[in-house]
């Protein structure tokens, strides 16, 4: 599942490398030509000072985005950007407050038409990605979820923040966010502060999870933490549950849920699944839906919600051989990791090969480090900046007590490092909990080619002993006996031959039972067995889609010089994979040839399944090449003859002349990643025009 990191460093020292290694690549990329259909590398818009500084006297190449006003590695200049792209993503309708004639719900949105084009590309290529390439199993289950199943899964008493209230207006707020921007506010405006109290605000954002509500209470009192908007006292910390609770028909006895993940429509169906894939393992599950979760103050646009889309895969592995046939395709691959010693240790993080992370057991098995290796190239090829992506691992107070090794894919944005991918190898945790709650065993079996003789543990309960002790309760007693573990198991048998008795906990009755020696007995035995059966152990990657595609819109987001000298035009760089729409066709004046022959193509072009836009207003060539950047159409043809026309890239503004009869299928090799742009160039003449021209085309025509 997403969960926001409990620890988003400091800006000014945790993503010193990350930054450092952005500006290297900016500068080198603007000094070669580059062959790919992509935008020029854009300046981060909130680097260090220095480096802001460094480049304020740097003359841009010819076409490339202009670098951010002002000094955009102060809070102001990342709230400045922030404001430019979500003020454009909202002004060209990628989305839009939910419900805004009536002011609108927080943490409610809606998308509009291009931001559900980019919402449908984005998840359409992750289909491609996982569910095909990875032969995956993709299912498509309710929202609404019986209380029992979050019962079982632990969400229905552990799926809670803990909560304060401005004890005079009565408005509810995240005890832990305030806590945190609290100290992160201290540290970016008071540059003075002493080494200890830098070291203790520190301390205390890396500890926040672990924090009980009584110390994150007596946190708060202590640094005089108030409402935000009223400066009120506020209540102590309590516990608030963030699922939706409904009522399952119309008795209203039947509660339910609107789910908070949908992994767990996935588990409950594992039976089913595992007999459709022949009853082999390994095997991997998908699901894409929404996910809902009544946030307590939602913030920070689209990525803090209380409705959002999730794209989860359960792969569900041997236990005993976590290895996977495919490592080898990604133990090349070398990316930004962030292991917990370095964390631990104040350290940055740092460009590791994913094999070697895998062989020395910084990451914990090859399947877990296969699925980063396949995160990593899922989110690059969308578009994500690959300086501005790193793989946190958890730290020992973020991690559930079942899990064997949990990686965040983070992405930088101007809010910081945001979790966008969640990476766990859960173990069997969750085959075992809804085995234990609904009585069916969630099991698979590794069949033996001859017959093994094992000393397994046999426990066998007396029906008749339970039934007299514990009457109409007596099959749940049972179930939870037959369904201990061995470890569990030898614990009872030593306590039933010490004392003759044992406390034990039933999860289905939710109290503790006393057993005795009459009630059960627990012996090992040697048998032949023709198989082994086990719970599966789950690796669950987690793609928050929203969360990726905001951080999307801000690394392909930058400005460049318009007409005049204070016309800055906005840019989406969108690879032509999540474009909203593919090419734009424009006739470059109001004339009836003209007109004919784009109609002409757009036919073609919609024949091939390429999305587009026609425009024959008139209205000058410039002006629509740059509506159409602005919501990052990636190619431009304008017809200007009736025999041949241009095709323009995006980001270059560069063009190529190219017969009609080839505009289709010019364009769709492009936008299928067939062909570069650069091979385009090699294989077409240039049309020569100049930006100038982009903005006289009256003067050019």
């Amino acid at each position: 599942m997403i969960i926001e990191s409990p620890i988003e460093k400091n800006l000014s020292s945790s993503m010193r490398i990350s930054i450092t290694t952005s500006l290297a690549s900016a500068l080198h990329s603007s000094a070669k030509t580059t062959r790919s259909l992509s935008r020029p590398k854009t300046l981060i818009p909130f680097s260090l000072s220095t480096m802001a500084a460094a480049t304020a006297t740097e003359t841009p190449a010819p076409g490339a985005p202009a670098a951010p006003a002002g000094n955009a590695g102060t809070a102001a200049g990342r709230e400045a950007f922030r404001q430019s792209v979500v003020n454009t993503l909202e002004r060209r309708l990628f989305y839009i407050p939910s419900f805004k004639i009536y002011r609108g719900v927080a943490g409610l949105y809606d998308y509009g038409p291009p931001g559900c084009a980019v919402k449908s590309n984005v998840l359409s290529f992750w289909r491609q990605h996982f569910v095909l390439e990875e032969g995956m199993l993709e299912v498509d289950c309710p929202c609404v979820t019986p209380e029992v199943v979050l019962k079982a899964s632990g969400h229905v008493d552990k799926f809670t923040d803990l909560m304060v209230k401005d004890e005079k207006t009565g408005t509810c707020y995240r005890a832990d966010h305030l806590l945190k921007d609290f100290c992160k506010d201290k540290l970016d405006k008071e540059p003075n502060l002493a080494p200890e109290k830098v070291a203790e605000l520190n301390h205390v954002i890396a500890t926040l999870d672990d924090m009980s509500a009584e110390q994150l209470g007596a946190k708060i009192k202590e640094y005089g933490i108030t409402a935000p908007e009223t400066k009120n006292q506020l209540s102590d910390p309590y516990p608030f549950n963030l699922m939706f609770q409904t009522s399952i028909g119309p008795t209203g006895l039947s509660t339910g849920y609107m789910r908070p993940e949908t992994a767990q429509g996935i588990f409950v169906n594992f039976k089913d699944l595992y007999y459709y894939n022949g009853n082999k393992l390994p095997f991997a599950a998908a699901q894409i839906g929404q996910a809902f979760r009544n946030e307590i103050s939602p913030r920070q646009g689209l990525l803090r919600v209380r409705e959002f889309t999730l794209a989860e895969i359960e792969h569900f592995v041997d236990p005993e051989d976590k290895s996977h046939p495919k490592f080898s395709d990604v133990a090349d691959l070398k990316f930004l990791m962030f292991p917990r010693e370095e964390q631990l240790t104040g350290k940055s993080s740092t460009t590791l090969r994913l094999g070697d992370a895998v062989a020395n057991g910084t990451i914990n098995n090859e399947t877990l480090g296969y699925f980063i290796g396949r995160v990593y190239l899922f989110l690059t090829r969308l578009g994500i900046e690959k300086d501005r992506l790193r793989f946190r691992q958890h730290l020992p107070n973020e991690m559930a007590h079942y899990a064997a090794d949990c990686w965040d894919a983070e992405i930088e944005c101007s809010y910081g490092w945001i979790e966008c991918v969640g990476i766990a190898d859960r173990s069997a945790y969750d085959l075992k909990a809804h085995t234990e709650k609904s009585g069916v065993a969630l099991v698979a079996a590794e069949k033996f080619a001859e017959p093994r003789e094992v000393e397994k543990l046999v426990i066998t309960p007396s029906k008749k002993d339970l039934g007299l002790a514990f009457k109409g309760n007596q099959k749940m007693v049972l179930e939870a006996l037959e369904a201990m573990s061995e470890a569990e198991a030898l614990e009872m048998k030593s306590k039933l031959e010490t004392n003759g008795e044992a406390e034990f906990q039933v999860c289905t009755l939710n109290k503790t039972v006393t057993i005795t020696n009459k009630m059960v007995s627990i012996n090992k035995e040697k048998k032949k067995e023709h198989q082994r059966v086990f719970t599966p152990s789950v690796i669950e990657p987690s793609f928050g889609i929203g969360r990726i595609i905001y951080c999307l819109y801000e690394h392909c987001f930058y400005t460049r010089a318009g007409k005049t000298e204070d016309e800055q035009l906005n840019v989406f760089g969108f690879p032509p994979l999540v474009a909203p729409i593919k090419c734009t066709v424009f006739p470059l004046v109001k004339n009836e040839q003209f007109d004919t022959v784009a109609r002409a193509i757009s036919k073609e072009l919609t024949s091939s399944g390429i999305s587009h836009i026609i425009d024959v207003t008139g209205t000058s060539i410039g002006k629509r090449y740059a509506r159409t950047d602005e919501i990052g159409v990636p190619l431009a043809v304008t017809v200007d003859s009736t025999t041949t026309v241009t095709i323009r890239e995006r980001d270059s503004k560069s063009q190529v002349r190219v017969k009609i009869a080839e505009v289709a299928s010019t364009v769709k090799r492009l936008v299928e990643g067939q062909s570069t742009w650069g091979d385009i160039q090699w294989d077409y003449p240039a049309a020569h025009g100049s930006p100038e021209e982009e903005n006289n085309p009256e003067e050019n025509a």
